[in-house]
């Protein structure tokens, strides 16, 4: 199609309104919930201007950018309430039509208040991607937004000629990391450092972060790792004419998959635990300011009912105010403590954990917010424990878990899988455990190199992540050895799936040469030429009841896997439970 054809083609979509939107979800990271969708048009299907390149290109050519930019957003906002998606809408704006004679002020607010939408749901998402932009974004346009109740986003950070500079001067309310800082991020570390750096000043101005253009698994795993709640890309969801998105699978999964394990292995509030003075309901409040001045230390007093269940508390500071009043002491010594008590306390069962307590505290109103945390067996009061000694032991878990995890996959680490595999037999669990290994790894790293080797090995680590149900605990030993504990039994099932998916993709991995022979040559250190098959996986799975502790189980695991090698190929294992098996395993031990 000639330019003049593309010209005329231009000014019909114009003037008949043939835009289409399409839809981009965003995801919240943590949960896997949708946050909202970004708006993007397209021109008529089957012609050269369908592309929003080309069509925002050629607009910009023919100074029809500003009049094509406000037809689309009339349509996308217009779709939108049609299709009653979820979250907010991310509607493009570029810098030069907030202050140029096409922008009416009031239009998008009207559209929103014909279709019944409030405009809190709408973000108004900045870019200076044009070079007819380069006049800049004016603050009095931006603001113009902000005051009508709009949030306001910038695109693209890190890209064009402005950056921080522009993040600085108009102080948005979500800023979107552009895509180049997230492909490859899981292999990049200078672009890990930037995002994280990123972050901490979005944290610190009070900004929303939102990672664009994830293209893969490894890609979203390194950004959660990162602390990046909010993103969107091809892998989470590609852009549609008519979005069904919801929940997210993966990202769903993940979050259960971490629940799961910080029920299973964070230390429970009853660590917090101390034993502390307490006060019955008809108890004087006389009597709580005579046990407040035996224990200085005291800054609140629990109250029980009749059967020992806390009801509140009794504050140091306030019975100090209250007697400091004039007559205060006199009128209120003899009343019970029923006239001060703050029912406003956090009161926790004692098999809690201390993940789930401190998703607690930070849940409560900030102007209720308390030192003491009360922790109760059966509703019965046990004892008190504190914020401070929560925040504590939480940073210090958190410690433990990154010193124990593996820093190719982050996944646990030895330390974690012994403690996994102890507690289940403490518990009398019903559990199997399986031993994944490469088969002919170490040619395959010495023919392509130790940092192909490390992405086969993250490979492995993302299919067992996405294909292992939640509730199941994955580890990684070390190298391109990995263990799942499944208390599932449709083990065998989830292991299959991982095999095929295994078997498929580790394709990728090979030269269109070396998948046709099937494999590679390579010499051994005594100068012999090998041939190595494409790589596969064995899995090796015991099953441990007779186990006494994690030391026998690893053994027999690692026995399992030894067999599973020797059959070669995608292969699963299951070791048969000898009692002859299990004695000499235990006399060896």
């Amino acid at each position: 199609m000639s330019q003049i054809d593309e010209a005329a083609l231009l000014q019909k979509i114009l003037k008949n309104g043939l835009i289409t939107p399409y839809f981009q979800p965003i995801y919240d990271l943590s949960n896997g919930e949708i946050y909202g969708h970004e708006a993007l048009s397209r021109g008529p299907k089957n012609s050269a201007l369908f592309s929003p390149d080309a069509l925002f290109s050629l607009a910009l050519k023919e100074e029809q950018l500003h009049r094509l930019e406000l037809l689309c957003r009339e349509k996308a906002i217009s779709k939108f309430s049609k299709l009653n998606l979820k979250g907010r809408l991310f509607l493009n704006v570029s810098a030069s039509l907030l202050g140029s004679p096409e922008h009416q002020s009031g239009m998008t607010l009207g559209i929103l208040n014909d279709l019944g939408l409030d405009q809190k749901d709408i973000v108004i998402e900045l870019s200076e991607q044009h070079p007819y932009d380069h006049n800049g974004l004016p603050r009095s346009s931006v603001e113009h937004y902000r005051k009508m109740g709009f949030q306001v986003a910038i695109d693209d950070l890190g890209v064009g000629y402005s950056g921080l500079q522009l993040w600085s001067e108009l102080q948005p309310d979500i800023v979107k990391v552009d895509k180049h800082f997230i492909q490859g991020i899981d292999k990049d570390e200078i672009k890990r450092e930037f995002v994280r750096s990123i972050l901490t000043i979005a944290q610190r101005l009070n900004c929303i972060l939102i990672a664009e253009g994830i293209e893969n698994q490894q890609e979203l795993d390194q950004l959660i790792e990162i602390g990046i709640t909010l993103g969107q890309g091809y892998f989470l969801g590609r852009p549609t004419e008519t979005p069904a998105f919801s929940t997210h699978p993966y990202l769903v999964k993940q979050a259960q998959r971490r629940s799961q394990f910080q029920n299973d292995h964070s230390e429970t509030v009853q660590i917090l635990c101390r034993p502390t003075p307490s006060l019955q309901q008809n108890s004087l409040l006389d009597e709580a300011s005579l046990r407040f001045k035996k224990h200085p230390d005291l800054i609140a007093i629990p109250v029980l009912d009749h059967n020992d269940h806390p009801v509140g508390v009794i504050r140091r500071h306030q019975l100090h105010e209250l007697f400091s009043t004039p007559y205060g002491r006199a009128l209120y010594e003899h009343k019970p403590v029923t006239n001060l008590l703050n029912e406003d306390v956090l009161i926790v069962e004692s098999n809690v954990s201390l993940a789930s307590v401190s998703t607690m505290v930070t849940n409560q109103e900030a102007d209720t917010l308390n030192n003491e945390i009360i922790v109760v067996r059966d509703g019965k009061f046990l004892g008190t424990g504190h914020l401070k000694d929560l925040l504590k032991r939480i940073t210090e878990l958190k410690i433990q878990n990154a010193t124990y995890s593996n820093p190719l996959t982050l996944l646990p680490g030895n330390v974690p899988i012994h403690r996994e595999v102890s507690r289940r037999l403490a518990a009398q669990d019903d559990f199997y455990v399986a031993y994944f290994d490469l088969n002919d790894f170490k040619p395959f790293n010495d023919f392509f190199g130790y940092s192909r080797g490390d992405a086969v090995i993250q490979l492995v680590g993302s299919l067992i992540k996405e294909l292992v149900a939640p509730n199941n605990f994955i580890g990684h030993i070390g190298g391109d050895d990995f263990v799942v504990i499944f208390g599932d039994h449709d083990w065998q099932l989830q292991c299959q799936h991982i095999l095929d998916a295994f078997a498929s993709k580790v394709r990728e991995f090979y030269t269109q040469e070396t998948l046709a022979e099937g494999g590679v040559w390579t010499k051994s250190r005594h100068g012999d030429t090998r041939f190595h098959p494409i790589l596969s996986l064995a899995i090796g799975v015991v099953h441990p009841t007779h186990c006494r502790n994690h030391h026998q189980v690893a053994e027999l695991a690692a026995q399992a896997k030894k067999q599973a090698k020797q059959t070669g190929g995608n292969h699963i294992h299951l070791q048969p439970r000898l009692i002859s098996e299990t004695k000499q395993t235990v006399g060896e031990l």
